[in-house]
C-alpha cells in the first residue's frame, strides 16, 4: 500500500480517493471525507460544509447506535443462553 502524508490508504484501480482539500488527507468515501472536515476543520466550513457534516454525524450516531443496541441484545442473550445451559447441566 502507498504511503501518503503517513497515511497508508488502498485505492482500488475503478475509483479514485475523495481528498480533503484542506489538510490532502485520502479517503474511501464522501461522508468520511465529510466528517473528517467537521472534526479536524471546523472553523474551515462554509454553511453548506457544515449542513453536510452535521447530516453526516446524524447519520453516523444513528449507525452507532444501532450497532450497541445490537451488540447489548447479542450479549444478553448470550449471558442467559450460558445461564440456563449452566442450570441443566450442573
Amino acid at each position: 500500500m502507498p504511503a501518503t502524508g503517513g497515511v497508508e490508504f488502498d485505492a482500488r484501480d475503478d475509483q479514485s480517493p475523495v481528498r480533503c482539500p484542506y489538510c490532502d488527507r485520502p479517503f474511501r468515501r464522501d461522508r468520511y471525507e465529510s466528517l473528517h472536515r467537521g472534526r479536524e476543520h471546523p472553523d474551515r466550513l462554509s454553511d453548506r460544509e457544515r449542513a453536510v457534516f452535521e447530516r453526516a454525524a446524524r447519520s453516523e450516531r444513528a449507525e452507532l447506535r444501532r450497532f450497541r443496541l445490537y451488540a447489548l441484545g447479542t450479549l444478553v442473550a448470550l449471558y442467559f443462553g450460558l445461564l440456563i445451559t449452566a442450570a441443566f447441566v450442573v
